[in-house]
């Protein structure tokens, strides 16, 4: 142990991806000592966002699905070399992962489905020369002038109408509201799959659920490691120095069990907070109830504290008081034998288990699923499949369901989804045999939100002495929320700067600089 570490603690606020990731580089890259990082995380569970949960009895859960990719994810995968599989003795969880996408390609034949349940022809985009020329516009303008505009700002009604727009948006989750800075770094840095949009070759998929194939194997990592976790553990307040000059935390307050509590801190101890979260505030309903739609937690709770005693710690509400433009709504079902996915992989011609995105694209909900690789949980039985899907309108009413998805039980959305599929024949035995949960997510892409440029903290905000911030609502420029990279991202920058370590984060790959990609581009729009 460095001795400069003797008495240094370090704590985490949040025991999601992002405070995981930099427990790892911690340890990996900065020889601190385990015992003296320290882990605080509301609930029972760590991952935050990456969950995976449930039985084949009581149906699994999975709140989100998210899609790596090999070229863009330059941190993760940095990461994760470091990370022994928990399947594979002498294998990395990184090794691990390529090994089985290699082994399970993601190729989608049927990526959007119209109201006839009919595979669309998706080789063009569907761009007019109005959607073409804002595009290039938006791409070469800089993000002060375009400030808080959004999508349906840039573009004509036109745009909202193409193929590209349905996959685009239900690939990553964009809505018209949604920011355009948002989307033109998305552009940006996923220029290199703009031409294979219509297949998701470009998507890397893990084993199974991020939670066990990912979150399980750190926190196995860290627990060698000797990091201490203190699990059930609300902070609720950070205590700042009196300083105009400067932000220096002293005090950590916290509620657990019941009571509260105070962490005085030392010199040199530091403090990382992963501020806000996408899917607090989360609600789970069943096959015969729908889910309720919550408000703020502790986590927007604690941000909204502590932004208004010191500048420079952004802006909460830009993300978490429009709830309306941020929420949507997702299931996942559990069924007990293979009848759904046999007749998906005849109607769609994707291989069953695939990861294949289905997007209706005339869904009044926006609906879209994904079957992936089963099994897709540890536990899983081998006659039990499980797949997740979502709808980016959960208050419009359904198309054979005349009700808000919002308002719909899970039965109900299972109902929606068959009549889609055309599935008639087979729709009373597949909900017989199926537990679809839904849930509701109101700040799932609170991230997109317009924002001005100071909304979101940077990683160490200046003049801080001993605070970084980390996750989905601090800035890093041209990179993209709503990925695991940009959390693992903002850990390693956070690390590496309160630390004083001199060690180069991994850079952001800039596409859009070069000739072959940008070729691939225009072939693209104009296909």
């Amino acid at each position: 142990m460095k001795t400069e570490y003797e008495n240094k603690q370090i704590y985490f606020v949040g025991g999601g991806i992002a405070s995981l990731a930099g427990a790892v580089f911690l340890i990996r890259d900065c020889d601190f000592p385990g015992d003296q990082i320290h882990i605080i995380e509301e609930m029972k569970v760590l991952g935050g966002s990456n969950d995976g949960a449930g039985d084949a009895a009581n149906g699994y859960i999975i709140r989100g699905g998210r899609m790596l990719n090999d070229e863009t994810y330059e941190n993760l995968w940095d990461l994760l070399k470091s990370i022994p599989s928990l399947d594979h003795p002498g294998l990395s969880v990184r090794e691990e992962i390529t090994a089985f996408d290699n082994a399970h390609p993601t190729h989608s034949n049927a990526r959007l489905v119209n109201r006839d349940g009919q595979v669309e022809d998706v080789l063009s985009m569907g761009f007019d020369m109005g959607d073409r020329l804002a595009m290039g516009k938006l791409l070469i303008t800089p993000e002060e002038q375009l400030g808080k505009a959004r999508i349906n700002d840039w573009f004509g009604p036109h745009f909202f109408q193409t193929n590209f727009w349905y996959m685009w948006a239900t690939t990553f989750a964009f809505q018209p509201w949604h920011s355009a800075v948002e989307f033109k770094r998305y552009m940006i840095r996923f220029m290199h799959e703009f031409p294979r949009i219509q297949t998701l070759e470009g998507v890397t998929r893990t084993p199974y659920n991020q939670y066990d194939s990912i979150i399980l194997p750190m926190h196995k990592y860290l627990e060698r490691h000797q990091v201490d976790f203190t699990m059930k553990c609300t902070v609720t307040d950070l205590e700042f120095k009196d300083s105009s000059e400067e932000i220096t935390v002293t005090k950590i307050k916290y509620s657990k069990e019941g009571a509260e509590g105070v962490l005085d801190l030392r010199a040199g101890d530091l403090v990382i907070v992963t501020n806000g979260s996408m899917t607090e505030g989360s609600s789970l309903g069943s096959m015969h109830e729908a889910p309720k739609l919550n408000g703020k937690g502790s986590s927007w709770a604690l941000w909204d504290r502590i932004a208004v005693k010191k500048p420079g710690l952004g802006n909460p509400s830009s993300f978490n008081d429009h709830v309306e433009g941020s929420k949507w709504e997702s299931f996942t079902v559990t069924c007990q034998d293979s009848r759904f996915f046999d007749l998906m992989e005849k109607f769609s011609r994707n291989k069953a288990g695939t990861g294949a995105l289905v997007t209706f694209k005339d869904s009044s909900w926006f609906m879209s699923i994904v079957l992936a690789h089963q099994p897709h949980f540890r536990n899983q039985p081998d006659h039990v499949k499980v797949f997740w899907g979502y709808g980016l309108f959960p208050d419009r009413p359904g198309d054979y369901v005349k009700k808000k998805m919002s308002e719909c039980t899970g039965e109900e959305i299972l109902t929606e989804l068959l009549h889609h599929l055309h599935f008639d024949e087979n729709s009373e035995a597949i909900i017989q045999s199926a537990n679809c949960i839904p849930c509701m997510m109101p700040y799932i892409t609170a991230q997109f939100m317009p924002r001005a440029v100071s909304d979101r903290p940077q990683v160490v905000p200046p003049g801080s002495t001993n605070l970084a911030f980390i996750g989905q609502f601090c800035e890093i420029p041209d990179d993209v929320v709503f990925t695991e990279e940009y959390s693992v991202r903002t850990a390693r920058m956070a690390v590496y700067q309160l630390l004083g370590l001199d060690k180069p984060v991994v850079p952001i790959q800039q596409h859009q600089y070069d000739v072959r990609i940008l070729l691939q581009g225009l072939i693209t729009a104009f296909r």
